[in-house]
């Protein structure tokens, strides 16, 4: 009795305390009342409804994004126009020998900047469009000592429709070009040169009276066969002419009408091209030394001879060569300098030291007439390597002796060149 009394005594606090923490009934009715409270929250349209507001929000979402998608869409680019663009840095200076020579020998900067965009209507034509701006000036825009460079780029910082063309396929093996803006050599068949130069004179395997173009209006038709062979013709006109009047293929206009006849294989390739230009068309060449004798007619002809070979791999001692001749004869000059003559080689050395480096040198002479007392001549030596895909740099050296058609006129000059490409 006695130790039951006692283990009661004990026990009692215990009970009271776990009634005080724990209410068995509270618990139960707090159950019941949350199960009450569930049931009466959910049913089958409770998600449905919070579902249905969650997709009207998303929708009005996609919805603006779709107004906006369309603005963008109607302002951009059409599925088949490509752009690429280039920024070319040049700095150099040039030295004359001759003491007479009043251009000046300071060191120059100038950019361009180029933007190339193709336009494709059918799936087989294009529409070509290049703009280009710059300021480049001093030796770098002079053709009499031959230091004008490819990478030129002029209007002051205006952009300008530079190239504007359509071609397009007639048949499997014939291309037709026409455009207000082109120049002859892009619509031949047969590639002049594989070399490629800094300065402009030493471009198409020589850019003289055979192969000088100009950007006006044009039209041309190609064609080339599945075995190499290409024959084209293409005639280029300026709008404006000297004595003030306008048109296509007048009687004042000049005028170049050149036909090609080449063939290529994967090593190598041969063309012969004939030009014939009218009026006076004679402003554009870089390697030259005049633009024929002050009592010709304005006409004359050019024979342009051209060929290049490649080695099968690179990064050996072998260069590619190419070479070209020119031969010209202008009516209505005395025998005695109705014609004049021209001659180039290039060699690339690709893949020397590194992937995608390029050693290049050409030299030749400029067109020179018959009658000149002076064997002018020009050279130019470079090494292009690439810091990535998308920057190049391209150290370059140049010159020429009697460059421009006088006894001691000669030039030294040096750049470097910088070319990003995105």
């Amino acid at each position: 009795m006695l130790v039951a009394g006692a283990s009661l005594s004990l026990l009692a606090p215990v009970a009271a305390q776990a009634s005080d923490v724990v209410n068995i009934e509270e618990m139960s009715s707090y159950a019941s009342s949350q199960s009450k409270s569930k049931s009466s929250r959910l049913d089958s349209k409770t998600f449905i409804n919070e579902v249905s507001e969650d997709l009207a929000i998303l929708k009005g979402r996609v919805d603006g994004l779709e107004v906006k998608q369309n603005k963008f869409e109607a302002g951009g680019f059409s599925d088949t126009t490509t752009m690429d663009q280039k920024v070319i840095f040049d700095i150099g200076a040039v030295d004359y020998s001759l003491d007479s020579e009043t251009k000046t020998e300071a060191t120059h900067f100038g950019y361009s900047y180029t933007a190339n965009l193709n336009t494709s209507f059918t799936g087989d034509d294009n529409l070509y469009i290049r703009i280009k701006t710059g300021n480049h000036d001093s030796f770098m825009t002079d053709k009499t000592y031959g230091g004008y460079l490819g990478s030129v780029g002029k209007n002051s910082g205006s952009l300008t429709v530079d190239k504007i063309w359509y071609e397009f396929p007639v048949g499997d093996n014939n291309t037709v070009w026409v455009g207000p803006k082109i120049e002859n050599y892009y619509m031949h068949g047969t590639a002049p040169s594989i070399y490629k130069p800094i300065t402009k004179q030493f471009s198409l395997g020589g850019n003289g009276e055979a192969y000088g173009a100009s950007t006006d209006t044009g039209a041309g038709w190609a064609y080339k066969a599945d075995n190499g062979f290409a024959i084209s013709s293409n005639v280029g006109t300026k709008s404006t002419t000297t004595n003030g009047s306008t048109g296509l293929l007048t009687n004042e206009s000049k005028t170049s009408w050149a036909t090609q006849v080449g063939y290529t294989k994967s090593q190598w390739s041969a063309s012969v091209l004939v030009n014939q230009k009218y009026n006076g068309w004679g402003d554009d060449y870089y390697h030259s030394v005049n633009h024929g004798p002050s009592s010709s007619s304005g006409n004359f002809s050019s024979v342009g001879l051209r060929g290049w070979w490649r080695p099968l791999e690179t990064g050996s001692a072998t260069p590619s060569i190419s070479l070209g001749y020119d031969s010209t004869t202008y009516d209505g000059a005395p025998a005695a300098s109705d014609s004049s003559d021209a001659w180039f080689a290039g060699l690339t050395w690709q893949d020397t030291f590194q992937a995608d480096d390029k050693i290049g040198v050409a030299f030749g002479q400029p067109t020179t007439n018959e009658d000149e007392t002076t064997d002018p001549f020009a050279y130019e030596l470079y090494y292009s390597y690439k810091l990535n895909d998308s920057v190049s740099v391209t150290p370059t050296v140049f010159g020429g002796t009697d460059r421009n058609g006088s006894a001691g006129g000669d030039i030294f000059g040096a750049l470097v060149q910088t070319t990003f490409k995105f």
